[in-house]
């Protein structure tokens, strides 16, 4: 039994006690009365403990309550997780390289013209409609000059073709080393076989070493050219 339980019993045994005290004496106290009273201290004491019961359950309740209270509280301060969704990421494909073919030159090859007869038969090439060559080349090449020293270039042009190579087709320089003030000349009409001579003013260039100088007929007929020494 608590303490405050047996402080309340007491108290009723006191006031009980009290009253009895302030009646008038009695020459014989009644068995029932006192038991009457007996039953009244008794009753007290359950209303008491029953008050202090229902203190203390209501006292868990309050505190439950609060418990609860404090909880939602807590939980509702939480945030909630949310899930981010990551942008997506494009992988960028490199162009696919372009493979460029150079394009194919024909080549066209002429067969030879076979010519049987006579118990015997032989092979004779096929001339080109166009063609030239150059005979009779000054200076011969490799031929030794000193730095800056001058001299004639001189060419004969003769046409190897079966047509006829008309007039101002150009005679110009082509690559190398440009040895002579001219470097552009229309040539006559010439005939097959027919033949043109070219003469050059040149000069040796001012260093020592090995130079070679191109010209091109129009439409590559043919290449003259000159190469030369130069030393000290």
């Amino acid at each position: 039994m608590s303490l405050s339980i047996k402080k309340i019993l007491l108290f009723a045994i006191a006031i009980i006690l009290l009253l009895s005290a302030c009646q008038p004496a009695q020459p014989t106290q009644n068995p029932s009365d006192f038991a009457d009273q007996v039953s009244t201290a008794a009753a007290l004491t359950d209303i008491a403990q029953s008050d202090f019961a229902n203190q203390v359950a209501t006292a868990v309740a309050l505190t439950d309550t609060a418990q609860n209270a404090q909880t939602e509280a807590a939980q509702s301060s939480v945030p909630e997780a949310t899930n981010t969704t990551l942008a997506t990421q494009t992988a960028e494909v490199p162009p696919s390289p372009t493979l460029v073919l150079p394009t194919a030159t024909p080549f066209v090859v002429v067969p030879p013209t076979v010519v049987s007869g006579g118990g015997g038969s032989g092979v004779v090439t096929t001339k080109p409609e166009y063609a030239c060559d150059i005979i009779r080349r000054r200076p011969f090449d490799n031929t030794i000059f000193r730095p800056n020293d001058r001299f004639d270039i001189k060419w004969t042009i003769i046409n190897t073709g079966t047509k006829t190579m008309h007039a101002g087709l150009d005679l110009k320089f082509n690559s190398g080393t440009q040895m002579t003030a001219v470097t552009r000349l229309e040539l006559p009409e010439l005939k097959p076989k027919e033949q043109f001579a070219v003469d050059f003013d040149a000069v040796a260039p001012s260093k020592e070493g090995t130079y070679i100088m191109t010209f091109i007929v129009e439409g590559g007929l043919c290449y003259p050219y000159a190469a030369i020494k130069v030393e000290k």
